[in-house]
């Protein structure tokens, strides 16, 4: 469908497609679209900000693309005096292009440690509740490159393995939801561009100076090294590389599964024979975490501690019976069973 069919079928001014004329806006777009091969409806997290202003603008040209409904939602978080006219704001400037927002609350006390892991989780409770409302099962996020080089440089310093250090992916399921991330190739500054060029507006929340946030300390580091030679293109690769790494870990993981477990329906326990044990340390603690997932029916798995205690129980005892999970994990001589805690 080319773009004058497009117009005229949709109805859509002239105004909002036409500036896929402009050489880079074009290219940007083309990219996202190749980021996104999606059939189906979609909501759009808006925050205000501009990688998410430049979302709203991306994801409203596809969905009319490719005739998919799409909703699109800006999170008020009350953190701050300013955030509730911030919020209508967004959603003014937004409706002049037709991107039609519904504004979300975060309602209740606000913490006063850990406030942006709490605040991105009640943000995420605010879309589930829309997915399930609506009957949609895909989110699209503002995550960009930079986000991507900010989360791996957390992940380091929290000490996590190989799946944390690549965790952000351009696709995630939480809650049974698809979490997409069109944009986490692109570079904060081409969003800028964007958000100026489509709307001439972005919010700027001044958190994002702050520096009693880890990330933006992380922020500033990866300025100083870039000046220093390190750029963003060395970091990108090793991310890659470790991406790659993590594949064939997980092939592993699979491989153990289905080769070392006998799933019991009628019992809803899972039995793990000897050789299940007989693995490299990091794929019995991930096929171990799955099993676990798997039987107790929770969406998080057990946390890295207490299973690497439990590992270390089942190498040592030929008997044992322990919790975790909502599971209930026996060793009787050389098989391990796993059943639902009741």
């Amino acid at each position: 469908m080319n773009l004058k069919n497009l117009s005229v079928k949709n109805k859509n001014p002239k105004l909002l497609i036409n500036k896929l004329n402009n050489r880079k806006i074009n290219q940007i777009y083309k990219e996202f679209e190749k980021s996104l091969p999606l059939k189906e409806s979609f909501i759009v997290s808006v925050s205000g900000g501009p990688d998410s202003m430049a979302l709203a603008f991306l994801a409203k040209i596809y969905s009319l693309k490719n005739e998919v409904k799409s909703k699109f939602f800006i999170i008020d978080h009350k953190l701050r005096s300013e955030s509730s006219n911030e919020a209508k704001t967004v959603k003014q400037v937004l409706k002049r292009y037709l991107i039609n927002a519904e504004i979300l609350t975060w309602k209740g006390k606000k913490p006063l440690k850990n406030i942006q892991a709490i605040a991105r989780k009640k943000r995420y409770d605010l879309l589930f509740a829309q997915c399930k409302k609506l009957k949609i099962k895909n989110i699209l996020l503002g995550h960009h490159q930079d986000d991507l080089l900010e989360n791996f440089f957390l992940r380091i310093l929290r000490g996590s393995g190989l799946k944390g250090l690549v965790s952000l992916d351009k696709k995630s399921i939480d809650n049974h939801k698809n979490l997409l991330r069109p944009l986490l190739f692109q570079k904060k500054e081409d969003l800028i561009f964007i958000a100026k060029k489509i709307f001439n507006f972005y919010i700027q929340d001044p958190s994002n100076i702050d520096e009693k946030y880890q990330r933006i300390k992380i922020r500033k580091l990866l300025k100083e090294l870039e000046k220093n030679g390190l750029g963003k293109k060395k970091f990108l690769k090793t991310i890659k590389n470790l991406k790659n790494s993590n594949k064939v870990v997980n092939f592993y993981v699979n491989e153990n599964l289905k080769k070392n477990t006998f799933l019991n329906n009628k019992k809803e326990s899972l039995i793990l024979n000897k050789q299940f044990f007989q693995q490299p340390y990091e794929v019995i603690f991930r096929a171990l975490s799955e099993c676990l997932r798997l039987i107790g029916k929770k969406y998080y798995s057990a946390r890295g501690r207490k299973l690497d205690k439990i590992i270390r129980d089942i190498e040592n005892n030929t008997y044992l019976k322990v919790t975790l999970g909502g599971c209930i994990i026996r060793k009787v001589n050389q098989t391990v069973i796993i059943s639902k805690e009741h």
